[in-house]
């Protein structure tokens, strides 16, 4: 499980270095390998390997002759990229990647589980922004699966 937030600056090349405390566990579990495709929010996703082929079947499983699925497909297996880290934690994320996403210099990448997210830094700062203006959190609807989970 991949947890926290971190802010990471781009090199000029476009690499984002791995922050180290994910580094270790990423060579155990997936030999360095990830897949990194994009997010409808205009963020990156990044996913082990071994978890992307997981989530890839079962997106091309799904009937294509739905317009929403299609799109989504389109998105996700579509701007696919397969990355090795390098000797130094870093991974080169290819320019279609970096310009669907808007990322600069300064991201945000933030574990979500079995992937991260990552971020251009100002768009975060929006996005969080407005996700916590729109959250009553007094009056805050639940779905019901959430609504046994106490935090």
């Amino acid at each position: 499980m991949f947890r926290g937030i971190n802010r990471i600056n781009l090199d000029v090349k476009g690499r984002l270095a791995i922050p180290t405390r994910y580094r270790e566990r990423l060579q155990e579990y997936c030999a360095s390998e990830l897949v990194i495709t994009v997010d409808p929010d205009r963020c990156l996703l990044i996913y082990p390997l071994t978890v992307w082929v997981k989530i890839e079947k079962q997106l091309m499983e799904l009937p294509t002759f739905n317009e929403s699925t299609r799109t989504l497909q389109r998105l996700l297996v579509g701007y696919a990229t397969e990355v090795q880290m390098d000797g130094q934690g870093r991974v080169l994320l290819p320019p279609p990647l970096r310009e669907f996403a808007g990322l600069q210099k300064q991201t945000v990448m933030i574990g979500q589980g079995a992937r991260f997210e990552l971020w251009d830094e100002t768009r975060w700062n929006d996005k969080q922004g407005n996700w916590l203006e729109k959250a009553d959190l007094k009056q805050l609807n639940l779905s019901p699966e959430l609504g046994n989970i106490s935090i």
